[in-house]
């Protein structure tokens, strides 16, 4: 009896041990909700971090740095656990994160990374140089499959250049792109090139729009244009726009080859239409999974999964890391990643 008492008694311990160590209050740091993308972010790891027992507090700052940087203040006044931060611009945030540091505050840097600060404890984000990879590469293979062998003119996009994240995606392509540039292959027509002449402040379709505009207003009157490399399904949107008004995708004029990345829907859809021609997913599920473990791990006083050491240097520290595998997707295979991995129902996007 005695002996029975015992293990009820450890059972019990270990139950309230197992509830403590999940308990705690995670603030979530989002940039935006212009983009389909961080909503369903913020909607993966609100579901996931209730489901492990944590509070969450998140909030959108719509693209505004001073708001963000009030939100992750009032979050640290609040007292949260644990910080996780998707920056709208990874360069200003260090003193907001002495003050999280000074406050026992833990942050995990998400999918974009935050710079010049030692107060970065986990970054959890996809292996973004092949991002790059995937993008030049499926540009490259639709370049070949519907104009022949080349050359081919193609223009090059960037993301914010506030945006660590932006410059693996272009390093990436280009380590794809720059030996067909060297070869004469791909022709660069506008000589734009470089993420300070390509990139686009904040990620703006309407900002790519109006660049294309000036591309074919400037370069491409006697000029047709193959290919554009866009880093991002929102630019490639405002490009495709622009393509259109001059009457690509329309008699003799056949529809440049348009990569992309995140799989939202109008660009899911823009696919199955024959316009865009491909795109990056990248399972926000899985990144929110791997942001709970690390919380999970942090709160628990154990060391978080990570699988690189060496790629991220924020100008600080090289901050451990968990790179997610993208997955390009195209007109072949949208059905069995998007709908069969059940990130969208087959409604969704036809």
């Amino acid at each position: 009896m005695k002996l029975k008492s015992l293990l009820v008694a450890a059972t019990a311990v270990i139950s309230f041990a197992s509830v403590a160590m999940a308990e705690g209050t995670v603030g979530i740091a989002m940039p935006t909700k212009s983009s389909a993308r961080w909503i369903s972010d913020g909607n993966s790891m609100v579901e996931q971090f209730t489901a492990a027992g944590f509070e969450t507090d998140l909030q959108y700052a719509e693209d505004d740095i001073p708001n963000q940087l009030a939100q992750i203040e009032n979050m640290i006044t609040k007292g949260v656990d644990v910080l996780v931060i998707a920056a709208i611009d990874g360069t200003t945030l260090s003193n907001a994160l002495e003050n999280a540091a000074a406050a026992g505050i833990r942050v995990i840097a998400y999918d974009r990374l935050i710079r010049d600060s030692e107060n970065v404890d986990y970054y959890a984000t996809f292996d973004n140089f092949k991002v790059g990879v995937q993008q030049a590469s499926s540009l490259v293979d639709g370049l070949k499959a519907r104009f022949g062998e080349g050359p081919y003119n193609v223009e090059l996009f960037g993301g914010s250049p506030d945006d660590n994240n932006a410059y693996f995606f272009y390093n990436g392509a280009m380590s794809v792109l720059q030996p067909l540039i060297d070869a004469g292959t791909v022709k660069i027509v506008s000589g734009q090139m470089g993420m300070d002449a390509v990139g686009t402040l904040r990620w703006d379709g309407a900002v790519a729009q109006s660049r294309m505009d000036n591309l074919l207003s400037a370069y491409y009157t006697d000029e047709r244009v193959h290919g554009v490399l866009s880093p991002y399904d929102g630019l490639s949107i405002g490009i495709l726009s622009s393509l259109k008004g001059v009457g690509y995708g329309s008699g003799d004029m056949p529809m440049p080859i348009v990569s992309g990345q995140d799989a939202e829907v109008p660009s899911v859809k823009s696919i199955l239409a024959g316009e865009q021609y491909s795109t990056v997913f990248k399972d926000t599920r899985e990144l929110a999974r791997v942001t709970v473990g690390m919380v999970e791990a942090l709160m628990n006083g154990s060391e978080p999964e990570i699988n690189d050491t060496t790629t991220y240097d924020n100008g600080k520290k090289v901050v451990p890391s968990y790179l997610l595998e993208p997955v390009s997707v195209d007109a072949s295979n949208w059905e069995e990643i998007l709908v069969g991995s059940g990130y969208y129902t087959a409604d969704q996007v036809k």
